[in-house]
């Protein structure tokens, strides 16, 4: 069994790691991914050379690099308490799908680009980690197709968004509710660090638990946004603050749309 290490400079999120994943599905030569999302690293137990990993890898033009090659001698578990990742996965989605449809009721009820961008972020999130989950046991091309569809989907929303957020520039809407912006996105905040500490207290060690509560952390920092932003709109009685982190997070959206996208080719 050999035992190589590589860095993907590229690798911060779970569509990095879903596209590596299924790049490399099917290649019956490796037995074990393992991912360190924090340290942009990647582990692979396989038999035979790199040569055609290192190849596939750099189709992807994520920075693949391989840094060490040895041998090994670990002894592979494919069962790594998969039960309680998947269960503790899907309270969290539920959590981000709950929370879209309350952030973008409220977000359309109190004229909040911010609200409504925040609920399309975490509509991306559920759609990341419900394809974890569909792609459990499915074909390299039945994952293709639900990467696909999820991809457009997120891309055709945050467009949507932006545009919206161009018509309220330019337009005479009014002012948000600030009060509302600023409490639902308190509870959204809530609600992700509920998330991230059933991730956490997995104390997992796979690569989509890890990945899962980066993406939560950047949540957070969203929900932050948006509750910042709230201030602001009150303090200066306008609507710009609202309308600038709305264009950030949809255009964070966006980008997650196209490296969800790229899973599909």
């Amino acid at each position: 069994m050999e035992k190589s290490v590589f860095k993907i400079s590229q690798m911060d999120c779970p569509s990095e790691e879903q596209m590596i994943r299924m790049k490399l599905d099917g290649i019956n030569e490796i037995k074990q991914l393992e991912f360190e999302i924090p340290q942009r690293k990647l582990t692979i137990f396989h038999i035979g050379n790199t040569t055609e990993i290192e190849r596939i890898l750099a189709e992807l033009k994520l920075g693949s690099k391989l840094i060490s090659n040895t041998q090994s001698q670990v002894v592979i578990d494919a069962e790594t308490d998969t039960g309680k990742q998947r269960k503790i996965l899907w309270a969290v989605l539920i959590i981000n799908f709950v929370f879209f449809v309350l952030e973008m009721l409220f977000g359309l009820i109190s004229k909040s680009m911010g609200l409504v961008a925040d609920s399309l972020d975490m509509l991306a999130d559920s759609l990341v980690y419900a394809l974890s989950l569909l792609a459990v046991g499915q074909t390299l091309i039945r994952k293709k197709k639900v990467a696909k569809l999820s991809g457009y989907f997120q891309m055709s929303l945050a467009l949507f968004g932006l545009l919206e957020v161009i018509r309220r520039f330019v337009g005479s809407d009014g002012i948000p509710i600030f009060q509302n912006m600023i409490i639902i996105s308190f509870l959204a905040l809530l609600a992700n660090s509920v998330s991230l500490y059933l991730i956490q207290k997995a104390k997992s060690k796979e690569a989509h638990m890890q990945a899962s509560a980066i993406f939560t952390s950047n949540d957070i920092i969203i929900n932050l946004g948006v509750i910042l932003a709230g201030g602001l709109v009150y303090y200066f009685e306008s609507k710009i603050p609202d309308l600038v982190i709305g264009s950030v997070v949809f255009i964070i959206v966006f980008r997650g749309a196209t490296r969800i996208l790229r899973l599909a080719k």
